[in-house]
């Protein structure tokens, strides 16, 4: 059913409308209406509890029996003792203002039937019914006194009233935000109506302007025409005037002279005639002008023109979400970065005017990269420029907001390439004695250095000053002979011991955890170990330097494939040294006795060959694929796009051994052994 007024649905439960729970306080001012109306009525009222209305006109109103009394049943209720505390009201104007505020207290509510005059004063949960005691019916059901069940309603009233009060509130921003829109909307259109009118006044005025002088031009075309054409005709007119008096005479002359008057006037009219007519020879004898006025107004170009000219549209406010925008493709380092900014409204229309508060910036995933401003142009027409230039590579953030809010697809993962053709000289040279090799970088920041003439692992902070030593000589758990290879993941740190040929596992601290391999060529030996990497699966990748061969162990141990370079073929190698993973988990060998770099899909196939190097020993690859490796016998970094194109040759580095790409910083290191140094080159 639904409310004529409201237009609320309302669903009649089973039963009907009889079934619809009742509004008690309704029915209260319903009833106490009707006794109003009752009491209220001029003229004498008889008692309602006498039996024949002998003892005189009622005179007060009982509000407990609900019953019009006589002055005799009137005392009879102030000296009973079951009667004696009902309520009694006057029956004048004064006294039945007060009947409503007397009747409320002492109200009963019935509801049973055969039990009218008792009072609801519990009620049965199980059954949601108020009932006057706990009778058979309602046995074994979950009853409850009605001052608590009330108070339950009358929080639960009080909570959606507050929540009511909130959306009031809500609500009368709302209205007062349309109205205020509304106002906006008449200012919007008489601003609108004013433009419009002063555009077409102008182009009224520029028209007429324009007709003018077109007049003005064409009249003086004219005039010159017609001055021409006059001069002209004169001129001809009076050549004509003169052959004319010349040939009169020469007939005159032939008619009445005598020949010897001919003779003696020789050839002298010839010749003038002659000379004259020699003159129009001369002149033009068609006229020298035109009579063509030609106008150009290209009237229906411009007619098409004015009838589209100009907008009116119903323009909503520029919506952060709907906008959208557009940049380079490739983020690099040390270049402009440019992004195209077109704003729309919430209808996905052009918003046509700039002044919005557009703002950019990119920020670097670690947490030690500098924040970039972007560089924003308001072209004025609802398009902005942004330019940035990153400091670093890596992973970054493109945030882009309007008037505080993220745009479509903000923020947006940028990659930003690192550029290595730039790379020469050194920042910082940590010295680092006894024959380092291998390195690796905790999260800490901390540089671990493997050290194969001194058997140790030195460890240094950002700074490059020396923390502490890991190791000494041995072939124990934790010692050493001739460490070369390190990595570390997470709090764990693998060591390829080359002397001890073996793999050991330690805390970065420098706890023993395990270890793998003794001397030999089968299966759980090794010859000479001077690498080890983990790839994503968690398994140990060896590069075995004197066996010719990649070996791949899971963390127990456990052998799980041989990758052996000691073949024929274009997949063959020979003493491998470093190793390195591309961003699709390809495993990179730096074949040190082959002169060359080895590729292989993590299952071990052979996939592709690529540079051409002078011993190389440890490589390391970034998040693009650009592979840089130490070429040991050529004294140099070599750096290979992911094509593996030689791009770039760092020189001057004395027996370079291991690399690293620290991936928070953009620093690269470079273990330049025959030095006894570590090399810090900036990236940024």
């Amino acid at each position: 059913m639904e409310c004529p007024t409201c237009q609320r649905s309302i669903t009649i439960p089973e039963g009907g409308v009889n079934a619809i729970p009742q509004n008690l306080h309704l029915g209260f001012e319903v009833e106490v209406a009707g006794y109003m109306s009752k009491i209220g009525s001029d003229g004498e009222k008889s008692c309602d509890a006498c039996i024949d209305g002998s003892t005189g006109p009622a005179v007060v109103f009982c509000c407990t029996c609900h019953h019009l009394l006589c002055k005799l049943c009137h005392d009879h209720h102030k000296h009973n003792k079951i009667l004696y505390q009902h309520q009694m009201v006057g029956l004048d104007k004064e006294s039945l203002k007060l009947l409503p505020s007397i009747m409320k207290p002492i109200q009963h509510l019935y509801s049973q039937p055969h039990h009218e005059k008792e009072e609801l004063k519990l009620y049965c949960e199980t059954c949601q019914l108020l009932i006057f005691r706990d009778w058979i019916l309602h046995k074994d059901h979950k009853i409850a006194e009605i001052s608590n069940v009330a108070k339950v309603h009358r929080d639960a009233m009080r909570e959606a009233l507050v929540c009511a009060q909130e959306v009031v509130s809500e609500l009368t921003r709302a209205i007062d935000a349309i109205g205020n829109m509304a106002e906006q909307v008449e200012t919007s259109r008489e601003k609108a109506t004013l433009i419009i009118t002063q555009a077409f006044e102008q182009l009224q005025q520029t028209i007429e302007e324009r007709k003018k002088t077109l007049l003005s031009e064409m009249e003086a075309i004219s005039v010159s025409k017609t001055t021409a054409l006059t001069l002209q005709k004169e001129q001809l007119m009076k050549m004509q005037d003169e052959i004319g008096r010349y040939t009169e005479m020469t007939s005159h002359i032939l008619q009445t002279h005598t020949d010897h008057e001919v003779v003696a006037l020789g050839d002298l009219l010839p010749t003038e005639l002659k000379a004259t007519l020699k003159k129009v020879e001369n002149v033009s004898l068609t006229p020298n002008q035109s009579s063509d006025i030609h106008v150009s107004l290209h009237t229906d170009s411009l007619i098409k023109e004015i009838s589209i000219f100009g907008h009116v549209m119903d323009l909503s406010r520029p919506s952060p979400s709907q906008s959208t925008w557009s940049s380079d493709s490739v983020a690099k380092v040390k270049e402009r970065y440019c992004v195209k900014v077109e704003t729309m409204t919430s209808k996905g229309e052009r918003y046509p005017y700039g002044g919005l508060q557009v703002k950019a910036e990119l920020r670097p995933k670690s947490h030690d990269g500098a924040v970039i401003p972007g560089e924003v142009e308001d072209h004025g027409d609802g398009t902005y420029t942004i330019t940035l230039t990153p400091h670093a590579g890596g992973p970054h953030q493109l945030l882009i907001t309007m008037d505080g809010q993220h745009v479509q697809k903000s923020p947006y993962d940028l990659h930003v390439r690192r550029t290595y053709n730039t790379l020469s000289n050194p920042e910082q040279v940590i010295n680092c004695s006894g024959g380092p090799s291998g390195i690796a970088i905790h999260d800490s920041g901390d540089i671990y250095v493997s050290c194969y003439s001194d058997n140790i692992i030195r460890v240094f902070d950002q700074t490059g000053q020396q923390k502490r030593t890991i190791g000494s000589r041995g072939n124990g758990d934790g010692q050493f002979n001739q460490p070369h290879g390190l990595f570390i993941k997470g709090d764990v740190m693998y060591v390829a011991d080359y002397g001890n040929h073996r793999i050991q596992k330690l805390t970065t601290e420098g706890r023993f955890l395990g270890k793998f391999g003794q001397h030999g060529s089968g299966q759980g030996q090794f010859n000479g170990p001077l690498s080890v990497i983990v790839d994503q699966r968690d398994r140990m990748i060896v590069a075995d330097h004197c066996n010719h061969r990649v070996v791949i162990l899971d963390q127990a141990g456990t052998w799980l494939l041989t990758i052996n370079g000691n073949v024929s073929g274009s997949h063959a190698f020979q003493n491998p040294y470093g190793l390195a993973l591309d961003p699709q988990g390809n495993i990179h060998v730096a074949a040190y006795g082959s002169n060359t770099i080895k590729v292989f899909t993590p299952e071990g196939t052979y996939v592709r060959s690529y540079g051409d190097v002078k011993g190389p020993s440890e490589l390391v690859i970034d998040e693009e694929g650009y592979s840089l490796v130490n070429e040991m016998s050529g004294n140099c970094l070599s750096i290979f796009d992911p094509q593996g194109n030689k791009i770039h040759t760092v020189g001057g580095l004395n027996q370079p051994r291991g690399v690293l790409l620290d991936p928070k910083s953009s620093n690269l290191y470079v273990v330049n052994c025959g030095a006894n140094t570590i090399l810090r080159y900036s990236l940024v």
